[in-house]
């Protein structure tokens, strides 16, 4: 069996959960998320814990086994508790503001860059720090805005300017050598 999709996903009070199917509904403190998965896969909900089993082991299934239980748990995790990306803006003259729920970005462009935050993800910045938190309960879309924000202004290995992950490392290169005379 599949180590990850072995394990249950232990459900904390005050989360909801409806399976019809292969159909997930979760409720809980932070909002409510859903989720169609693969019918193959076998989602039973018993006493506060969610277990998965797959109908054969097909290196697919046991793929999907994994990736089934590895989805429910972030679904558990995002309705309890939510999920933060922290990104951090380097550079003279950067610098990010909030205008209402938007992010505006000034990033060394001719025109500042604004954000709009899609349903379910909200801004926290930190002008002094000039730190950006991307918070949501989905997962998924908490990475994918963050990524396509970083992908704005990525991290440039000379003088390290641009927005990266919090405690991301760039790789330093030296620059130009001089002329040799």
């Amino acid at each position: 069996m599949s180590r990850i999709g072995r394990m249950p996903v232990v459900v904390p009070e005050g989360v909801e959960i409806k399976i019809e199917g292969s159909h997930v509904w979760m409720k809980g403190p932070k909002g409510q998320l859903e989720r169609d998965f693969r019918s193959e896969m076998a989602i039973k909900f018993q006493a506060g814990v969610i277990t998965v089993e797959r109908p054969s082991d097909e290196p697919q299934m046991r793929a999907f086994h994994g990736l089934t239980r590895a989805l429910l748990n972030n679904m558990v995790l995002g309705v309890s508790e939510g999920f933060e990306k922290t990104l951090q803006i380097e550079g003279v003259g950067y610098r990010p503001e909030k205008e209402g729920e938007n992010l505006v970005l000034h990033l060394g462009f001719s025109h500042p860059v604004n954000i709009s935050a899609p349903s379910g993800i909200t801004f926290d910045v930190d002008t002094r720090a000039r730190l950006v938190k991307v918070k949501g309960i989905d997962k998924e879309l908490v990475g994918r805005i963050a990524a396509d924000i970083r992908k704005i202004r990525p991290p440039e290995p000379y003088k390290g300017k641009g927005i990266r992950y919090l405690g991301e490392y760039v790789r330093r290169k030296a620059g130009k050598a001089g002329k040799v005379t």
